[in-house]
């Protein structure tokens, strides 16, 4: 039973990369969004695995915390965001896409060959999901380097600490909890102010039917 288990939160760690490919090349902000929500609720689903696998009840708690905030809360307040800036537009990219999916695959070639060594030497829970793990963290960076507007870098961000906490679920049986919650509230004060930014700078923003009276008028 306990390596069916190992095996199912493998394939949950898969699962995620994938996701996180799908963040990676997705252009709308609405899909990405939606796609964030999926790798957390994965993550939910790891967690919640390990925890019952090690009897460690921690890691329900943590589980039911990212649930409320990265399946339900931060995907409302950015879609409500979306809705009343009306920025559901095609995402902008400082790189071509088939040469950002080529970098993605070189960071995962990459991130295995480091983490290999490490999984060895390891005999926690899950330690195969190590380069998983890290991969993922990679390919957020990546994200974030290559998109040029502040709610994809937002998500890419969100998806980066996604790795991390699946990597400290697969390796270490989770961060200490007073640890999750801070990065929980940093990430949620974090949406929250640049949900204020980019509605204060979409309201000074002059609209295009303004800007062409003023021009009739000269």
């Amino acid at each position: 039973m306990n390596a069916l288990a190992l095996q199912f939160i493998d394939l949950l760690a898969a699962v995620s990369l994938l996701l996180a490919f799908a963040l990676l090349i997705q252009r709308r902000f609405s899909a990405m969004i939606d796609f964030y929500a999926t790798q957390s609720l994965v993550l939910v689903i790891t967690t919640s695995l390990a925890g019952w696998m090690t009897g460690q009840r921690h890691l329900y708690l943590s589980a039911a915390l990212t649930f409320v905030l990265k399946v339900v809360l931060i995907p409302v307040l950015m879609h409500t965001l979306l809705r009343r800036l009306h920025l559901d537009s095609t995402v902008d990219t400082v790189v071509k896409l088939p040469t950002t999916l080529l970098m993605g695959l070189l960071l995962v070639i990459f991130a295995f060959g480091v983490a290999r060594p490490i999984a060895q030497l390891s005999t926690a829970l899950a330690s195969g999901t190590l380069g998983i793990a890290l991969a993922g963290v990679l390919i957020g960076f990546l994200m974030m380097i290559t998109r040029s507007r502040a709610i994809p870098q937002v998500l890419a961000f969100l998806a980066m600490e996604n790795g991390v906490f699946l990597a400290a679920t697969g390796v270490t049986h989770g961060m200490p909890m007073v640890v999750e919650l801070g990065i929980a509230v940093d990430v949620l004060i974090g949406i929250l102010i640049l949900g204020v930014f980019l509605s204060h700078l979409h309201s000074a923003a002059p609209s295009p039917g303004a800007t062409a009276r003023e021009g009739d008028g000269a």
